[in-house]
């Protein structure tokens, strides 16, 4: 839902960068790796109860997720560029759930269950769609230059990062936090799904 509004206040700082990163040679998919070796690493350090250095890398890795799209801009996108940003923000998102169930898993297990489910759900609903899109020639540049068609929500990327932040601040609230948003996980999925019927259904 805020992924858009904010697209143009981050991307030029982002495509400044991006072009200075390109200019000495770094590469868009080395970007994306060292953005997920970092998220993992986030990730490890949670599970380990080492909140501040690991919010610390969680914003970096995301910071690195921003900066792939922009190198890419600054020299050539692929289609493979865009597949491995994919894979690598869905590994990285299923990873933070994980991390907290291993830090309190008596008290985060079930709801870090919960949520990864929402997340696989929500996450099939976004491919689908645009794989639909692709077949049905749809385009759209409100969430940037993207290699995929990036239908909006309720839920996007940034109140995700926003959400694993508070996480991070106020570790206790995980239980509650993730019944929440997983809910709201699933309510952008049935949106989602409700507007794929609506604009592809026979």
């Amino acid at each position: 839902m805020l992924d858009a509004r904010l697209r143009r206040y981050i991307d030029p700082p982002l495509n400044r960068l991006g072009h200075g990163l390109a200019g000495r040679g770094v590469t868009a998919n080395g970007v994306t790796l060292a953005g997920l070796v970092v998220g993992l690493a986030s990730a490890v350090l949670i599970a380990s109860h080492m909140m501040v250095a690991g919010l610390a890398l969680l914003l970096l890795s995301r910071l690195a997720d921003g900066l792939d799209g922009a190198v890419a801009r600054a020299t050539r996108k692929t289609h493979f560029g865009g597949y491995l940003d994919i894979v690598a923000d869905f590994a990285f998102y299923g990873a933070i759930p994980l991390a907290f169930a291993i830090h309190a898993p008596d008290a985060n297990a079930i709801p870090a269950a919960y949520l990864l489910v929402s997340f696989y759900v929500n996450g099939t609903t976004f491919l689908g769609f645009a794989i639909l899109a692709e077949k049905n020639g749809m385009e759209t540049t409100s969430q940037g230059e993207k290699t995929l068609y990036y239908s909006n929500g309720l839920l996007e990327g940034t109140e995700t990062i926003l959400f694993f932040v508070l996480l991070c601040l106020f570790p206790a609230i995980f239980p509650i936090a993730a019944a929440v948003f997983g809910t709201l996980c699933f309510a952008t999925a049935t949106l989602r799904v409700i507007a794929a019927w609506r604009i592809f259904g026979d």
